[in-house]
């Protein structure tokens, strides 16, 4: 498996070589690129990377030290209307306080051909947006002008950063191809960084040590003669670390379904600093282990500090568990207090921004000031809890230990030896039944005193959806009758999840568009707020053109409307894992009535279809009685997340169940 990577990067450079001779200056966008019609190696893409440059160093600045400056240049082809997405560009500003990365230097223009004219739109101010992102982040967002289907756009900027240990990862794979990429990044012997790498391209770099130079300057005044000064410099060389990498036509890494974050395979490198080493100074350790990071965000004043605080809730708390005994119901009076009281404003964060007293008063708050709250009211129970630093699905998983891996937290409850995890944001959450956002691989759970270990998100219940429908034809091939559907667990949760955001009215109308026109009446919800049961909703319905007449024949899918028709699986192979999220379960008992003066002539035969090493099953029956049929469907998906080695049988899986679901029913008339 490990060969045919390295002989494709073999190639990109082999390539490179090639097209590092082409003369990719700012602003000198030639003829070819603009008549380009379409990408020579992949035809499908709706942009391309022409040109992908990136060059990150270090300047010293005398007083302040060290600053890291990244050079960008990028250039990009956009054959059609779907890559004009592309002519917008996003970049992301880190900050501590005052101190923050700044950009400088970004000029752009869009080039269009225009008979056998090049004509070119400078960007100007108007399409230049400064955005605060977060307490950590700003944003700097610009779109090109004048974008046509065919244009090239090309714009650079320097990006200035003080945060030395703050190195932003090299991406060498975007959802576009890249026909020529350089990367380079040159650090003084001073710092050491450790290189981590992600993705499926290996990438090696060419490495060179070259020899560079600080100059000090400085004056002095004569002691005895105040007007008299004097100017001198000296200079400190020191050696330099360069790496350098070069590729070309690089494919594009394409979303596939069920991928958990797609960042999570994109080729890339991350430099960490491992530690800096002055003249005439010790060594300075930054590289961190993972229990380095949870001390350094334990001891950070928007966390531990805030987990802590009590006193602003002990009045409400007391009075509400004074009739409460039982420890866990004395665990869920608090859980749900929380969520009804304090609503989630949006924002992720594993740090308060308001603190924790100000978000329960004002009743609003972002992740962690409603979980760490959470926690603060379990302990001052009696209870052991402990908070859980989760890095959310967008974030991706954290393969190194960096105080950003974690861009949120929730709750563990220890409980008779089990971990419970509790999200309050969630409304309709229930312990272990956490929102999809967090259901990313592992959490770290802080202990009291500072440690922590490893909790896995992945919930051990399956989530069931149970359909049971009564149907009967009617002489147009439509049908009618009573369905029941039934939901537990994750399903449950993102039932009233939807459910809940919309009024009855237009729930039931989204319900019968859904289905293509259905026609719902006598509809009802049962349990939809006691959480700890399972929700049900149930409805008469009336949908046409579901049975097919042809002459003295019926034809359908005893399935009807609730038939899957489509495989989510169509790539040939692939390199990921199938991430659904939690193991779930899916039952259909279909009860239909044969139409008077119709008999049976013929129905799908059963099937049963495994996957292998137990990752799941689907059973299809039909039951044929004189005046009646009974459909008994099952399908259960029993991991969570299935190895790309069973890609092939997983989507065997789903061709099967498809065109078993799609097979029909014959009537004929007697």
């Amino acid at each position: 498996m490990m060969n045919k990577p390295m002989k494709l990067i073999g190639i990109f450079f082999f390539f490179a070589g090639i097209l590092q001779a082409q003369d990719f200056k700012f602003g000198k966008v030639s003829e070819e690129e603009l008549k380009e019609k379409f990408n020579p190696v992949d035809s499908s893409a709706v942009a391309t990377y022409l040109y992908k440059h990136r060059r990150t160093y270090f300047n010293y600045n005398q007083g302040e030290g060290f600053e890291m400056v990244t050079e960008v240049h990028e250039r990009i082809k956009i054959y059609n209307k779907e890559g004009f997405d592309y002519a917008t560009q996003k970049i992301s500003l880190y900050k501590d306080g005052s101190t923050k990365e700044g950009i400088t230097g970004l000029k752009a223009y869009t080039y269009n051909l225009v008979g056998d004219e090049v004509e070119e739109d400078k960007l100007k101010n108007d399409g230049i947006f400064d955005v605060e992102l977060s307490t950590y982040y700003d944003q700097t967002t610009f779109t090109m002008p004048n974008i046509k289907e065919g244009s090239v756009i090309d714009y650079k900027y320097t990006l200035n950063s003080p945060f030395v240990g703050n190195v932003k990862d090299f991406q060498f794979q975007h959802d576009i191809p890249i026909k020529v990429l350089t990367g380079i990044f040159e650090a003084p012997e001073y710092f050491n960084y450790r290189v981590n790498t992600k993705g499926y391209l290996m990438v090696v770099p060419k490495i060179e040590v070259t020899r560079d130079r600080i100059t000090f300057r400085t004056k002095s005044r004569d002691g005895h003669t105040a007007t008299q000064t004097t100017f001198s410099s000296s200079d400190l060389e020191f050696s330099k670390n360069i790496s350098t990498y070069s590729l070309a036509n690089v494919p594009a890494l394409k979303e596939e379904p069920y991928v958990n974050n797609i960042n999570n395979y994109r080729s890339a490198v991350s430099y960490e600093l491992a530690f800096t080493k002055f003249p005439n100074s010790p060594l300075e350790h930054y590289s961190t282990t993972w229990e380095d990071v949870v001390k350094t965000i334990y001891r950070n004043s928007s966390f531990g500090s805030e987990l802590d605080r009590t006193g602003y809730y002990d009045q409400d708390l007391d009075a509400l568990l004074k009739t409460v005994s039982d420890p866990m119901e004395k665990a869920m009076v608090i859980f749900n207090f929380v969520k009804s009281t304090v609503t989630w404003n949006g924002n992720y964060g594993k740090y308060t921004n308001d603190g924790v007293k100000k978000a329960y008063n004002e009743k609003v708050g972002n992740v962690a000031e409603i979980n760490l709250m959470l926690t603060s009211m379990l302990r001052y129970a009696g209870l052991e809890a402990n908070p859980v630093l989760v890095s959310t699905r967008d974030n991706g998983v954290p393969l190194f230990p960096t105080r950003e891996g974690y861009d949120y937290v929730i709750c563990g409850l220890i409980f008779q030896g089990n971990t419970l995890l509790l999200d309050a944001t969630a409304k309709n959450s229930t312990p272990n039944v956490l929102p999809f956002r967090v259901l990313n691989w592992n959490g770290r759970m802080i202990e009291k005193n500072g440690t922590s270990n490893l909790v896995e998100l992945q919930p051990n219940e399956t989530a069931l959806n149970a359909i049971s429908m009564n149907v009967e034809i009617d002489d147009e091939g439509g049908i009618l009758g009573k369905l029941r559907n039934t939901n537990k667990g994750h399903n449950a949760m993102l039932y009233r999840d939807g459910y809940m955001a919309n009024k009855k009215e237009e729930y039931i109308e989204e319900l019968e568009n859904n289905y293509g026109g259905m026609e719902i009446s006598e509809f009802e919800v049962l349990n939809a707020t006691d959480l700890m049961a399972p929700i049900s909703e149930t409805y008469s319905f009336i949908k046409d053109k579901q049975v097919e007449v042809i002459g003295d024949r019926l034809y359908f899918s005893p399935l009807f409307f609730l038939r899957t028709t489509e495989n989510p699986f169509k790539l040939e192979k692939r390199e990921f894992p199938i991430d659904f999220g939690y193991a779930s379960g899916k039952k259909f008992i279909i009860n239909i009535k044969v139409p008077e003066g119709y008999k049976i002539e013929s129905a799908p035969e059963p099937i049963s279809v495994m996957l292998p090493e137990g990752l799941g099953v689907f059973k299809y029956n039909v039951s044929v009685n004189p005046n009646s049929l009974q459909l008994l469907v099952s399908s259960d998906i029993n991991k969570s997340i299935i190895s790309a080695t069973n890609y092939n049988f997983l989507k065997d899986y789903y061709k099967q169940m498809i065109e078993k679901m799609n097979e029909r029913v014959v009537l004929s008339k007697i």
